[in-house]
Order: structure tokens, then sequence, then C-alpha cells
């Protein structure tokens, strides 16, 4: 019999529930497919297939089952363990040339082993703490080894430059993440993004975003042929019941009135 459920092993913090990576993140899958989205690019992971995901991205997924089998593994490396590692290892650094957001680990013998290393170790899908450090050096050595030039990416502590604002919005209204993130992102503090935000677009932030996810739901509702239940979440809306009643007190009526 087919395991019918779906697996998610991680080691380090939990996944942020916003749209948004903040730490530099490992995803490896063992069974099914996950697809990302990046703003820019789509990039499915098959079984086998690695990648890291660059903190202080946008970013979001979903999974498929495969034989009605799911399982994947995540690894966070925060800020705090990668100082520590760089302290007592040294690893020589050089500028990682790729700024994609996914950064593809090369296959190896090792990394299959080390996963498969990890599963005995974990107690309701988190490792256990006494074992979670010595577990990521073992990777970090493990991903070093077999790329000497991912340290470019990995011990690069720099925090999101001053951006062109207008060209960012307009790019990833669509991602679900906070004023305060999108101000991060942009290089910004609150107060100026918002002075900022108001000069380029003379409206508020909050109804920009709202206005700007409606307009781009009723394109493709109407033109598009697709149903709420399909682009609700890539719209940045949390739940199909808010985007049903922002959608309707937007232009008057349902998004399945349109459709019809």
């Amino acid at each position: 019999m087919k395991d019918n459920t779906e697996h998610m092993h991680y080691v380090g913090k939990e996944i942020s529930p916003e749209q948004f990576i903040p730490e530099h993140t490992l995803a490896y899958v063992i069974k099914g497919i996950m697809n990302v989205y990046d703003g820019n690019k789509l990039i499915s992971l098959h079984a086998g297939d690695c990648y890291i995901a660059r903190k202080n991205r946008l970013a979001r997924y979903n999974k498929e089952k495969v034989n009605n089998e799911l399982e994947k593994v995540f690894v966070f490396f925060d800020e705090a363990f990668l100082k520590r590692f760089q302290e007592r290892h040294k690893p020589a650094i050089t500028k990682f040339k790729s700024n994609e957001t996914l950064a593809q680990v090369k296959k190896s013998d090792l990394l299959p082993n080390y996963i498969q290393s990890l599963l005995p170790y974990y107690n309701h899908g988190k490792i256990k703490e006494a074992f979670a450090d010595v577990k990521r050096e073992e990777l970090l050595i493990i991903l070093l080894q077999k790329q000497p030039e991912l340290a470019g990416l990995l011990f690069d502590y720099g925090i999101p430059q001053k951006i062109n604002i207008e060209e960012f919005m307009n790019c990833n209204f669509k991602f679900n993440v906070s004023i305060e993130r999108f101000a991060y992102l942009t290089g910004r503090s609150i107060s100026s993004f918002k002075r900022d935000f108001k000069t380029t677009f003379n409206e508020t932030p909050n109804h920009w975003l709202m206005q700007k996810r409606l307009q781009e739901a009723h394109f493709l509702i109407e033109k598009k042929k697709k149903k709420s239940s399909e682009i609700y979440l890539e719209l940045g809306f949390e739940d199909l019941s808010h985007f049903s009643f922002a959608f309707k007190k937007q232009f008057g009526y349902a998004p399945s009135d349109l459709k019809k």
C-alpha cells in the first residue's frame, strides 16, 4: 500500500508563513515534486533534486504527490550558525556568480546518504535539537567540498540595498508579505518606504496592493477564464472568502458573476 501522507522534515527554524526566505535554505526532494516561483521563474524540483534558496528573496511553492507520496527536507542556515562555522573552518570565499533565487546543488554520492542519515533523528518533522547543529555542520562540509563556490553565497551577510521601488513592486505585488517586509527588501525603513511609495504611486501601499491584485484577478477571470480557487493564493490572498469579499466590494459583483 502506498503512503498517502505528506512528510516534511526540517533542521533549524521553521518556515516563515510569509512568502519570503529569511535565511539561506536547502531544499531536498525525496519523493514527489515541489514547484517554486520567485517572481521571475518557475522551477520544478523532482525526487533527488536539491537547491539552496537564497535569503532575502520572495518565493512561493506548491507541491505535487507522485504515486500518492511526497517527502522533502528543509535545512535552514541562519546567520549565527554560519558565522560560527566560518570562524571554525575558515572556508575560502569567492564571489558567487549567479544572482538566481535558487542555486542548484550538484549531485553527489554523499548528499543522498546524508539525507537518509537525517531521518532517524526526526521527531514530528523536526530534528532533535541536540543533533541540529552537528548535522548542519556535516551538510555544509559536504556542500563546500563538492561546490566551494557556494561559500560566496552562504557567507555573504549583506542586507538589501535601496532599489527602484516602482520596478520592484510591479514585479512582486502578488507575493503575500507584510509592508514591513516590502520596505526591508527595497532597502528602506518603513517610514521611508511609505513616503517614497506615496511619491511614486500617489497611493498608500495597502490600498495600491489591494487594487493591483484585484485588477489582476479581474483580468484572469474574465480573459483567461480562471476560477477564483485557482488564483487567490497566487495573488497574495490568504483565503478564498476574503478574496471574494474584496472582489465584490471593488467591482460590485462576485467573481462567479463575471464568469457568467
